[in-house]
């Protein structure tokens, strides 16, 4: 039986770092995005990731990244993969991956099948693709905002590589938005925390349980 793999995006502190450990997450992401509520210093991730290498995948969540951030990220880092949550275009997501020698995620946001066909651009380029909800066009941020989309927009879909579904995902719909949406991998942020940028232990452990028996 295929089993999900989920990714906690957004950990910020030792005891959420080890929760998502503990529950045996695929992938951890430190945010680096300065609006963002999950943000952190290149420097503090590297600290709180010192335990996760070799035992997760350790991801840099970035948005438009310049080349001065990417090589801060990979000196204080040394993520596994970095993801881009801007609007990186495809030759812009293979600068970075030679730049880096980092796996690359692309975010794709989704708010019909149009958004959907989009991702052809990135398939093959990238390791993974990710569909996250469209945020609002005032939105102050493209993502962690906990809204979820049609899941049904991507079941069915075959691409080359594992992708991730996130976007609105929580302990409670992530067992029924594996099954309606056919993805490999999920992530979450917001849907574990108990307020803007605190994750939760009991939250990540009880979401990595949900999957598990999704």
């Amino acid at each position: 039986m295929r089993m999900t793999v989920v990714k906690i995006c957004g950990l910020s502190t030792p005891e959420t770092v080890q929760a998502a450990l503990d529950g045996k997450a695929g992938f951890i992401g430190f945010m680096f995005f300065a609006a963002s509520p999950r943000a952190v210093a290149p420097d503090l991730a590297g600290r709180l990731a010192a335990p996760a290498r070799g035992r997760t995948k350790i991801v840099a969540v970035t948005v438009d990244p310049d080349d001065g951030a990417l090589d801060r990220i990979m000196r204080e880092l040394q993520p596994d993969l970095i993801q881009l949550h801007g609007r990186e275009t495809p030759n812009r997501a293979r600068e970075i991956a030679m730049r880096t020698g980092a796996g690359v995620i692309k975010v794709i946001p989704v708010a019909d099948a149009s958004d959907v066909d989009a991702a052809r651009a990135y398939d093959g380029l990238v390791d993974h693709l990710m569909f996250e909800t469209k945020p609002a066009p005032d939105a102050e941020r493209p993502g962690g905002l906990g809204q979820a989309f049609d899941w049904s927009l991507i079941s069915g879909r075959r691409f080359e590589r594992p992708h991730f579904l996130a976007g609105g995902l929580d302990p409670w719909n992530v067992a029924e938005a594996i099954q309606a949406s056919g993805a490999p991998m999920v992530d979450v942020s917001s849907g574990v925390e108990r307020g803007a940028g605190l994750k939760d232990p009991g939250l990540i452990s009880a979401f990595l349980d949900a999957t598990r028996r999704a």
